[in-house]
């Protein structure tokens, strides 16, 4: 059971004065899942014993994939029968027919459903067809079916940026019961890469009340991510409120909310400890507090003094390092000594306290894109610095990226390459390719011609960006791993081919430097995916002889920066290079103007990379430390 956990399983600190709800961080959202779906497990077989039928409220989306696929595996292994369970699902979009591959209706049985030994009879998933005359006493109906069984045993939910559980957005009332709302345009706009758009992305949907979630028993929140951090802190921390509904989660007597460490990153015990209770200070803990402080002040770090420090919880810092003075010439140095020209490492010099070895003088480097713009918008400028330095540099795309070239631009260059070749074999391909787009409907999966010039055109603007940097075509690589190439938005997942197509280039270049994108905040996933192919190529090649001289190295991508005090590399670029970096990006013209993956920012990416990373510079400079045009931040990962 989660609730017998507590934070002794994952060596946080004892639950603080400032949270109002229980929770449970966990290093990844993987651990944490399954331990999710064992008190499930437990829950049903003990209504299996008691000869009772065990009522759980499911939620969709992607936080709760992970608790499913392990409840299937325990059926699987015969551990698990759901023939006593009765299920009723939070929410359900409107309108939306239950074939439609977004519905939840076809989530759930995709995921669940479909996999074990449930009645059919006991699903009960909202109807995103009943007509709206008949609305209120289909949703009377539904509220009176689960009072039938008793009630809720086990509520499972997630938590939408706006703080909504279920589809409750901000100002639900906490008396509401089952009812059709209309959906926040945060909301829409989080679903949007899943519907191909904003535009087709419903405007209501039919939800669970606040009222009805809590009555139930037991309830456990899922939340995964940095980009969940913010209302994790709002829902844990602050005050009830309408404005953030799952609040009302904290006048519930048994609720447990679930963490990874992106998602509790906000939270003060984890943040700001030294406010919470007595610290142990390793010397990353003082780094990040004395940089935490420099912000909070407003000071550069060498101007921070001893009334700073005690104003702010941190005397016990200074009683173990004596005065200010010291402790900020010390962080100062280690901040001063991230920055480097050299990203590569410079040559015949002192390493000791450069970010990089300055052997061997040129280095192989392997950078690893998810999609085929993300070395440019990510790292454009090292990329650059890197080439010019004269290191073997090698860049390889992990996945085509043709799900995010729309239909209009694949039309427009079919049809350009038709009128091309005309009375030839070829001329079949672009012709089907033309007719399929001109009657394509929503939802349906692009035949693999499609697919394939999508693909092309990703890949001609990736040689494009790189031609421009002086690469070589032989080093540009494409993977084009498998896990991607469903023709769905969503993706298979990760896969032993994958990771061995992983493993080939590595052992095929045998880098001395890797550069792999550590952003898990993109929209739909294929980051997270791509990252998890290296670091198991990693783990599996570590005895390699090759490998004891390679280094890895993670950036950030267009969403997210790493914590200054989580930088181990800081590369100052030049305005020169920060106009070639944002030139190389404009090549990717298909992810310019209609970006079908844009999350929440509505800036385009060149726009957005070179903000962040003048940010950056800006946080340095502010820091005390040399100001600077731009900075490309990198955190090591030791394997």
């Amino acid at each position: 059971m989660i609730q017998e956990i507590e934070y002794k399983q994952v060596g946080q600190f004892e639950k603080s004065k400032f949270e109002k709800i229980h929770n449970e961080i966990f290093p990844d959202s993987s651990i944490a899942s399954k331990l999710v779906a064992h008190e499930i497990a437990t829950l049903i077989k003990q209504k299996q014993e008691e000869g009772k039928p065990c009522v759980l409220g499911l939620a969709t989306g992607s936080s709760p994939i992970k608790v499913y696929e392990e409840l299937v595996s325990l059926h699987r292994s015969g551990e698990l029968s759901f023939s006593n369970v009765v299920t009723f699902n939070l929410d359900e979009y409107y309108p939306m027919d239950r074939t439609h591959q977004q519905s939840y209706y076809h989530f759930m049985h995709q995921h669940l459903f479909d996999h074990v030994d449930i009645n059919p009879e006991n699903i009960n998933i909202p109807d995103g067809t009943t007509p709206l005359t008949e609305m209120d006493q289909y949703c009377i109906d539904y509220e009176m079916k689960i009072k039938k069984y008793g009630g809720l045993d086990f509520q499972l939910l997630g938590i939408g940026r706006t703080g909504h559980i279920g589809f409750n957005e901000p100002g639900s009332h906490p008396n509401s019961g089952t009812r059709i709302i209309t959906l926040n345009h945060v909301t829409r706009t989080d679903a949007s890469s899943d519907f191909n758009g904003l535009e087709n992305v419903p405007k209501k949907a039919v939800t669970m009340g606040i009222n009805t979630i809590m009555k139930s028993r037991r309830v456990l929140l899922l939340a995964w991510g940095h980009k969940k951090a913010t209302v994790v802190k709002q829902t844990i921390e602050g005050e009830i409120s309408s404005n953030i509904p799952a609040t009302f989660l904290q006048q519930h007597k048994n609720t447990t909310i679930i963490l990874d460490s992106e998602a509790a990153s906000e939270l003060t015990r984890i943040k700001t400890p030294w406010l919470v209770d007595q610290c142990i200070w390793k010397e990353q803990l003082k780094f990040k507090a004395v940089t935490w402080l420099s912000q909070e002040v407003k000071k550069p770090i060498l101007k921070l003094t001893d009334k700073d420090y005690n104003d702010n919880g941190m005397s016990g810092l200074l009683a173990v390092e004596g005065t200010s003075y010291d402790l900020n010439i010390k962080i100062f140095n280690k901040l001063q000594h991230t920055i480097t020209g050299w990203p590569g490492g410079k040559p015949n010099a002192d390493d000791t306290n450069r970010p990089e070895r300055a052997e061997p003088a040129k280095k192989r480097v392997l950078i690893f894109s998810p999609h085929p713009d993300d070395d440019v918008i990510s790292m454009g400028g090292t990329f650059l610095r890197l080439i010019d330095q004269g290191h073997d540099v090698h860049v390889v795309y992990q996945t085509s990226g043709n799900i995010a070239v729309t239909d209009d631009e694949a039309l427009k260059f079919a049809e350009v390459a038709n009128s091309f070749q005309s009375n030839s074999e070829a001329d079949d391909t672009y012709k089907k390719v033309i007719e399929f787009l001109k009657s394509k409907n929503q939802g349906d999966i692009d035949i693999p011609e499609v697919r394939l010039i999508k693909g092309l055109i990703r890949r001609m603007e990736s040689l494009g960006a790189t031609r421009y940097f002086g690469l070589d075509d032989s080093k540009v690589h494409f993977l084009d791993l498998p896990f991607y190439e469903t023709g769905r938005i969503k993706k298979n997942p990760l896969g032993e081919k994958d990771v061995k197509i992983t493993e080939d280039i590595i052992t095929l270049l045998k880098p001395h430097q890797i550069y792999a994108a550590g952003d898990l905040a993109d929209p739909h996933g294929t980051h997270k995916v791509c990252l998890d192919a290296v670091f198991n190529a990693l783990s599996n090649l570590k005895s390699q002889t090759f490998m004891n001289d390679c280094w890895v190295w993670l950036y950030r991508g267009a969403w997210q920066e790493w914590d200054v005090s989580e930088i181990e590399m800081a590369v100052p670029l030049s305005p020169l290079e920060v106009n070639k970096k944002t030139n190389a990006i404009l090549y990717h013209q298909s992810q310019k103007d209609r970006v079908m993956f844009q999350g929440e920012d509505s800036r385009e990416f060149w726009l957005r990379a070179r903000e962040r990373n003048r940010n950056t510079a800006q946080l340095y400079d502010q820091l005390g430390l040399a100001d600077y045009e731009a900075i490309e931040a990198f955190k090591r990962y030791i394997f």
